[in-house]
């Protein structure tokens, strides 16, 4: 024997009764065989070991889900009833949901058939045809070889091609992240060039428009309107437009009296209404920049209804065109008042907040050059005409004027120190609505531009810039290998696991990446695993805009107005319902028996004896045909024992199905 064990007892005084001593003979006849034998069966023991780990801790999981199952599928039930399924998809939109459901159903068949094979013992790689018993195990043996032959090699060619992309993309963020963080080890940001105003003196200040589109918007308009009125900027060199665009005649009226109650106080504002709603937003600022008067401005400041900026938003901003000829834009950083609100709002923050202390932050400082965000920006009114205004040709009319400029030779800043409040989507029904438009515009502009982009005079870096990063990185490549990735080679590779994807693509850099992202908002990491699971789930309906917007579909050009809450403040958080009462409204319109007054009052009464109609929760199939398409996944992963790439798919499918349900954001009573 290679060792000897001897056991004795000891009973001496200096040790316990109970003790025992080992005591180890050393061997003096081991050999090289004998080691390298011993090594080789502790690394073949150690791997059954973690096999039947993995599978112990899986049994524990459902044998934990097997116990709230009840629970879980009565809750799902409930939701299945009172939910609404709705149109939320046209029928062309419904071409990507077909072929989820197709492939749902032939992974459920291939599901069964490896489920026979794997509790029969099929072992049928190294058998010969006729060998074979039985025509489902011929079927089975056929389909082996096929897998092998054709499935395989189209899958990992795929796979291969997405790899590179994610690849890319992540060298791209991690790119962005570094000269982050340089810009902000130097303390680097815009300086003032030309002198300050002189306060005493308000013909020092330039002539300023500040611009308010809204549509239908109850909630928010009053708060919008009064921070704006509050602006630190003197009086006669400033001019308010709120450019209504709302077809409910109770809005109006309600616009129409805040206006007049701030007039009333000696403010410079105007109201304009537009009968005709043509062009959404774009056709909205385009139409009050036709005014005659506006000749007379030299910038224009825009906010949206949500967006409530400081008094001192102005001095901050309009300051920084002062010796800069070619400065046509000066934006500055959102906040968001609610973002604690649910578990939606803060995935929101995580994914903002890297939007625009690194993507922006860096475009600015290096390139001169980002994306306008469509509301608390300054513009130069004179870059605005000569880069062609406002154009209705897509719904990221922000972005197309952005771009435009840029062409031309224009310059833009941006201020990460400065901050205008908003909103961030409460329910997943408006944030995804939103995330469709901004998925889809920016394919429509870019096959509206790249002929304008080739052709301009700008340096071939910035048309590189322009037509590889801006464009193709960030706004097609990121959906395109995140959904086919993620959502659909993943999944496939658990039948067919010669073409099984590595462990680093499917953990390692995602988890990176995802890190890399939360920095700018570090209370978020308690929130990291569901910030990237949520992100992977977004991927079907960014991927989907992206589609819509590059090949013309006629969803990529709606345009849905975002839902607000009318949350002006976080101290207003807990008030929410006392700033929505009637009393407010009532009191507005007794401020004078006004004929509108009147009028809104009688409006306010048919509106209180109608009918109100139930909301409900949506159920959107495409992200539970996804859920279930995961979760078979996950089962045949099961059953070859796959540690990360089972729980990365249990977990996934999860996700897919809470979103599914409309779990997620603000729930409806």
């Amino acid at each position: 024997m290679l060792h000897s064990l001897v056991l004795e007892n000891q009973t001496s005084r200096k040790m316990a009764p109970s003790s025992v001593v080992v005591k180890i003979d050393k061997p003096s006849n081991f050999s090289l065989v004998e080691i390298n034998d011993t090594k080789d069966k502790q690394k073949a023991a150690s791997t059954k070991q973690l096999s039947w780990v993995l599978l112990l801790k899986a049994q524990r999981l459902f044998s934990w889900l097997s116990m709230a199952a009840p629970a879980m599928f009565d809750s799902v039930k409930k939701r299945v009833t009172l939910s609404d399924v709705g149109e939320e998809e046209p029928k062309y939109r419904g071409r990507l949901y077909s072929f989820i459901r197709v492939f749902l159903a032939i992974s459920v068949v291939a599901l069964v058939i490896e489920m026979v094979a794997y509790f029969e013992e099929w072992d049928l790689k190294m058998t010969h045809h006729w060998e074979v018993e039985g025509f489902v195990q011929w079927c089975y043996k056929a389909w082996l070889a096929f897998r092998v032959d054709y499935v395989a090699p189209a899958i990992m060619s795929l796979s291969k091609f997405c790899i590179v992309l994610f690849l890319i993309q992540s060298v791209d963020r991690f790119a962005l992240g570094i000269w982050c963080f340089w810009i902000k080890w130097n303390k680097l940001k815009p300086e003032i060039k030309g002198e300050a105003y002189d306060v005493e003196d308000s013909l020092s200040f330039p002539m300023v428009l500040v611009q308010i589109p809204m549509c239908n918007e109850k909630e928010v308009f009053a708060t919008s309107i009064s921070a704006a009125c509050q602006l630190d900027w003197p009086k006669e060199r400033l001019l308010i437009q709120v450019l209504d665009d709302s077809d409910d005649e109770l809005v109006q009226l309600l616009i129409q009296d805040e206006v007049s109650s701030w007039r009333e106080k000696g403010v410079n504002i105007v109201y304009r209404h537009r009968f005709v709603r043509t062009g959404y937003k774009a056709g909205n600022l385009k139409a009050a920049m036709s005014c005659d008067y506006v000749k007379d401005y030299e910038f224009v400041a825009i906010f949206d209804a949500d967006f409530q900026p400081y008094p001192d938003y102005l001095k901050l901003t309009v300051p920084h065109f002062n010796g800069n000829s070619d400065l046509a834009l000066v934006q500055a950083r959102w906040s968001f008042v609610n973002k604690e609100e649910n578990l939606l709002t803060r995935l929101q923050n995580i994914n903002l907040c890297f939007h625009f202390e690194v993507e922006q932050q860096v475009n600015g400082f290096f390139l001169n050059f980002f994306g306008f965000n469509g509301t608390a920006g300054v513009w130069r009114i004179r870059a605005l005409e000569q880069s062609g205004g406002w154009l209705e040709r897509t719904t990221v009319e922000d972005m197309d004027i952005a771009v435009r400029a840029h062409l031309n030779g224009w310059k833009f800043i941006y201020l990460n120190d400065v901050e205008v409040p908003c909103e961030l989507p409460e329910s997943y029904e408006a944030y995804k609505k939103q995330q469709y438009r901004w998925h889809s515009g920016p394919m429509q502009l870019f096959r509206l531009c790249f002929p304008a982009i080739l052709s301009s005079k700008i340096s071939k870096w910035k048309k590189a810039n322009l037509i590889f990063l801006f464009f193709l990185l960030r706004k097609l490549i990121l959906p395109f290998y995140s959904f086919t990735l993620f959502c659909i080679i993943l999944p496939l590779t658990m039948f067919v696991p010669e073409a099984e994807l590595p462990i680093w693509v499917i953990c390692y850099i995602p988890i990176s990446m995802s890190i890399l992202n939360i920095l700018p908002a570090p209370k978020s990491f308690p929130f990291l695993i569901p910030y990237l699971l949520f992100e992977n789930t977004m991927s079907v309906t960014k991927f989907n805009a992206m589609i819509s917007g590059l090949f013309q579909l006629g969803s990529s050009y709606e345009w849905i107005v975002t839902k607000k809450t009318g949350r002006s403040s976080e101290s207003d958080l807990l008030s929410l319902a006392e700033r929505e009462t009637k009393t407010l409204n009532n009191e507005k319109i007794q401020r004078g028996l006004s004929e509108s007054g009147l009028e809104m009052l009688g409006k306010l009464k048919e509106q209180e004896e109608a009918p109100v109609s139930k909301k409900k929760n949506k159920l959107y199939r495409k992200e539970l045909a996804l859920a279930f398409l995961l979760l078979t996944a996950a089962a045949r992963s099961l059953l070859s024992a796959h540690g990360i790439h089972f729980y990365y798919l249990l977990f996934q499918g999860l996700a897919f199905l809470v979103v599914g349900l409309d779990l997620v954001g603000e729930q409806v009573n």
